[in-house]
């Protein structure tokens, strides 16, 4: 069966990559810089430059209005789609937080739900991993542990954040814990019970299932285990020829298993040069991109004359069909009154048939 594919060659090695939810922008982390595309047409929107690493981590929120950036030079910065879209390609827009307290590289990220208002986690090699809040950009909590931490994630409801660490340890940290301490310190000794054991080398991916009991988790040591988060049993290891960079916890799609399921739109090829810098003659004419809060600069009519004339159009067509059409409503509403007429006549008579039955008196 022919696999539909589409190689798309980048400015250098891609250190991270992610989609937003809505499937219609892609992000990439290439060395220091963040880089934006359309996913229907290719375009190059935005080539962000706020990072003075190389990027280790992306992440969208699930409404896909922001996203999340995580990098070597120990910043998680919080972006706002809507202001990267709407900015020149000549400018580079303000992240909306600037979080620095990470001391180390930040390792991993994730999003909980929410839209703007979720909460994230990051995980760094300075041995915390940190809880924030985006809408406020409040630090919410810290949790410090006795090794640097590779991954995090946090389960449907926000109960619980996982952490792997270097050595091959998860550990399970209680959101709602009380007392509530904005810092905290993971005791291993006297928090045995929330550790998963079995990774021989360091933790790179973690992901939760959406009921919130199994919990999968990847490593250095060639492996991916599932594990049960109530008893902490492993429950199936894969072994794999490499180590495991990433793996991930999905719902399947109506059609995976439908061997006439095919994409219906193939992916384009992924423009290497901003949208709007390249020649008329390399652009092409596929696609339509829509630039969120850019005007036209060229004279014409403006988007207000457009609805104007617009509306007017809509009406003149509204009244011409409200003429056309009086004579096709007529004969329409008497033709209803007439099957309400039947309708009636055939209720009648299935009380009167249901009445008879009831009432017969029993022999």
């Amino acid at each position: 069966q022919d696999q539909l594919q589409q190689k798309i060659i980048c400015p250098g090695p891609v250190t991270c990559l992610t989609a937003s939810p809505n499937g219609l922008y892609i992000l990439a982390g290439i060395a220091e810089s963040i880089y934006l595309w359309e996913v229907s047409n290719g375009n190059l929107l935005a080539i962000l430059n706020r990072h003075y690493q190389d990027l280790t981590c992306l992440c969208f929120t699930d409404d896909s209005s922001h996203f999340l950036s995580g990098a070597k030079d120990c910043l998680a910065l919080v972006w706002n789609l809507y202001s990267v879209l709407q900015a020149e390609p000549s400018q580079i827009p303000d992240p909306r937080h600037v979080w620095s307290q990470h001391s180390l590289p930040i390792t991993d990220m994730c999003c909980g739900f929410g839209g703007p208002l979720a909460r994230a986690a990051t995980a760094s090699l300075d041995q915390t991993a940190k809880l924030w809040e985006i809408s406020s950009g409040e630090l919410l909590l810290s949790v410090l542990f006795d090794m640097g931490i590779m991954a995090v994630t946090l389960d449907l409801s926000e109960y619980h954040m996982f952490c792997g660490g270097m050595d091959g340890s998860i550990f399970q940290v209680d959101l709602c814990a009380w007392p509530v301490q904005r810092d905290r310190t993971f005791q291993t000794e006297r928090e045995n019970g929330k550790i998963f054991k079995g990774h021989r080398n360091q933790v790179t991916c973690l992901s939760v299932s959406t009921d919130g009991s199994l919990l999968l988790s990847g490593s250095h040591d060639e492996t991916v285990r599932l594990w049960d988060i109530q008893s902490k049993q492993c429950l199936k290891t894969m072994n794999h020829k490499g180590p495991i960079t990433n793996a991930f916890i999905v719902l399947a799609p109506a059609n995976m298993f439908n061997p006439d399921g095919k994409p219906s739109v193939p992916l384009p090829k992924f423009s290497k040069h901003l949208y709007g810098t390249e020649s008329n003659d390399e652009q092409g004419s596929e696609g339509v991109t829509l630039r969120l809060g850019l005007h036209q600069q060229e004279s014409g009519e403006s988007y207000l004359e457009k609805a104007e004339k617009m509306y007017s159009q809509m009406c003149s067509t509204r009244e011409k069909n409200m003429v056309g059409d009086q004579e096709h409503l007529t004969i329409q509403v008497s033709e209803l009154e007439e099957e309400v007429s039947t309708l009636r006549k055939i209720n009648k008579n299935l009380f009167d048939f249901s009445a008879r039955i009831i009432t017969k008196p029993a022999k």
